[in-house]
């Protein structure tokens, strides 16, 4: 069987990023890690399916990194690479309702929510560092 493992990101904060994912997409971080030679941290986060029994199978899970080392770029600008992450709610409503969450706490809702063309409810959310995040049913 094959699968997405994991996805991986460098943020500046990591202790807000992983508030913000634990906030209000349920995540659950793992303890982290920490190479004091290098300076890198992580955080494994998962996202367990609705339902879902075990937490350890089958999860979606994201690694949020730190290294003092890495270099920003203007995530809010298109640019090569990976452009966002987007996260199943379930619901219209639910979109609905985070989308307005997020807003009300001070992201900037880049657009939606709205079908789009290719049959998506969706809204896509500035989120932490002006990581691109897509709410969608």
């Amino acid at each position: 069987m094959l699968r997405i493992e994991h996805v991986a990101m460098y943020v500046q904060d990591l202790e807000k990023a992983k508030q913000f994912f634990e906030t209000y997409l349920h995540a659950v971080a793992n303890d982290g890690y920490y190479n004091p030679q290098t300076g890198f941290r992580s955080y494994f986060l998962t996202f367990p399916s609705e339902g879902q029994r075990d937490s350890s199978t089958l999860c979606a899970r994201l690694e949020l990194m730190n290294k003092p080392t890495i270099k920003s770029i203007d995530q809010s600008q298109e640019h090569l690479g990976y452009a966002h992450i987007a996260f199943a709610l379930g619901s219209q409503k639910a979109v609905e309702q985070l989308t307005q969450r997020l807003q009300a706490d001070g992201y900037h809702v880049k657009s939606g929510p709205r079908w789009t063309g290719d049959g998506y409810y969706e809204s896509s959310i500035l989120s932490i560092e002006e990581n691109l995040i897509e709410l969608t049913i």
